[in-house]
């Protein structure tokens, strides 16, 4: 008589008690592929600090990865589901489980001002969300590595010239080296989304302080591609600029034309000119 699988045991999909339940206002999907697990867990270099944050762990499939390296690992997880079955899968674990929403959560209350990196197969329906969260916290956050939807992906690490450049684009670049790994496919979910996913890796920039007003220049980003259509002439005037900047050649240009380096220019240009 052939003896049975323990398939309970084995298997971290075992559609029983064990099992989380994906849940659609969560945007949950859950990677069931262990190699590409592995693979996201490898992007990160871990050079210059030792703690990495992994958003959404779900049901740790990345988490087991990160666990063999040598680092201190801590999740923040929204679902107190997925809090639970990590808790009896990583006992080890159990302490740096943050039970919370990381767009509303301190990170500083655990790790104060230490450097850390983030990491995570993120919910799509947040992950520009994160993202900026991440830019506001850029200081501590030397490494950033994860799974998006992969039009977001691709818009992250997109240059100038496309039509995919934007806001997210510029501000990403302007303080992180961005890298599109690799595309993932849709039925290594499970549920699977209706989308491909890609996974980016970002790399903060040794000297990421820019020349100009940071404050400012997150403004004319977003202000100039909240209208993208017009030239910047048009986009930029609530900034009240003077007839002589506004007939600067840069104004001409549309925002999808500028690269990282000519938004740094002419952030300057209008804080001269403010000034």
């Amino acid at each position: 008589m052939t003896k049975q699988r323990n398939s309970r045991k084995e298997d971290p999909f075992f559609a029983g008690e064990e099992k989380v339940r994906a849940k659609k206002h969560l945007g949950q999907h859950f990677l069931h592929d262990e190699n590409i697990a592995s693979n996201i867990a490898d992007t990160l270099t871990v050079e210059g600090y030792r703690n990495v944050l992994e958003i959404g762990p779900g049901m740790g499939v990345l988490t087991k990865y990160l666990l063999r390296k040598d680092i201190t690992v801590y999740v923040v997880e929204i679902d107190t589901e997925s809090v639970t079955y990590l808790g009896a899968h990583y006992p080890d674990l159990t302490p740096r489980i943050i039970s919370e929403d990381f767009l509303k959560y301190d990170i500083r209350t655990i790790l104060g001002e230490e450097p850390f990196a983030i990491i995570g197969n993120f919910p799509y329906n947040i992950s520009s969300q994160i993202v900026f969260k991440m830019l506001e916290m850029r200081k501590q956050i030397p490494e950033f590595s994860g799974m998006f939807q992969k039009e977001v992906a691709e818009r992250i690490c997109e240059k100038e010239g496309s039509k995919a450049y934007g806001i997210m684009s510029v501000l990403v670049q302007a303080f992180y080296d961005a890298e599109y790994l690799f595309t993932v496919s849709e039925h290594v979910f499970t549920p699977p989304p209706k989308v491909k996913s890609g996974v980016l890796r970002l790399r903060r920039k040794v000297d990421f302080h820019l020349p100009c007003s940071e404050k400012l220049f997150f403004n004319v980003v977003k202000t100039a591609f909240g209208q993208r259509r017009k030239t910047l002439r048009n986009s930029l005037k609530t900034f009240g600029l003077s007839d002589n900047l506004k007939e600067d050649t840069i104004f001409g240009q549309r925002p999808e034309q500028l690269s990282v380096q000519d938004f740094v220019r002419l952030t300057q240009k209008i804080e001269n000119d403010i000034v």
